[in-house]
């Protein structure tokens, strides 16, 4: 299996066989189930499609819970795609878990990061800010100059305030530290995006694009 989905529980700290703190992100990856194939025949390219929790009854629609009455599953909360080769064969209903990596591995971690709304520049693109003293009294934080004044306009890309957060963003390289196979559950060296109860997605390390 190419990749997993999990729920970031949130952030602890273990010990290596050496005696050193390790700084860990725990992570449910499921059960997840294979709710459906893309082929390169039909789709024109191939990958999986997995899904993770659950939701009420209440929350569906028809054609939604007819969607998975059809192949005999239940409805998911989530849905995800991850790429595999055109030669691999996978079965509708097969549940995977953390016991996809081993200890050791390394992965790549796709979710969303934290939202934080309208930010500054010092705050969005870790500008350093203005002097407070020599007769600066009112622009400490701004973002100063942006550019020529005879262009009259501002350049394409030019790091101004504006929102922050809440963009897909990928981790890559993090290193599987335990995996608890019992409850599911993965530790991962570092942290990933997200808040915690979010979704994010696990591939193997140079995967490529899921």
């Amino acid at each position: 299996m190419p990749a997993i989905l999990g729920k970031k529980l949130g952030m602890t700290q273990v010990f290596d066989d050496a005696g050193n703190v390790v700084p860990v992100t725990i992570v449910e990856t499921g059960p997840c189930v294979v709710v459906g194939l893309r082929t390169p025949e039909r789709d024109g390219y191939a990958a999986v499609q997995l899904g993770f929790g659950t939701r009420k009854d209440a929350h569906l629609t028809k054609a939604y819970k007819g969607t998975f009455a059809k192949r005999g599953l239940q409805p998911v909360r989530v849905i995800r795609e991850a790429r595999t080769a055109a030669d691999e064969q996978f079965e509708i209903g097969r549940a995977v878990g953390a016991d996809v990596f081993s200890r050791g591995d390394r992965v790549d971690v796709v979710g969303v990061s934290k939202g934080k709304g309208f930010a500054g520049a010092m705050k969005r693109h870790n500008f350093g800010g203005q002097r407070d003293s020599h007769g600066n009294s009112l622009m400490h934080r701004a973002p100063g100059s942006i550019g020529s004044s005879n262009v009259a306009r501002v350049f394409k890309g030019q790091r101004m305030p504006g929102r922050l957060g809440g963009a897909r963003t990928t981790i890559r390289g993090l290193r599987v530290v335990q995996v608890d196979t019992e409850r599911n559950v993965l530790l991962l060296r570092g942290a990933v995006p997200g808040p915690r109860g979010s979704v994010v997605l696990l591939r193997r390390a140079g995967g490529g694009r899921s």
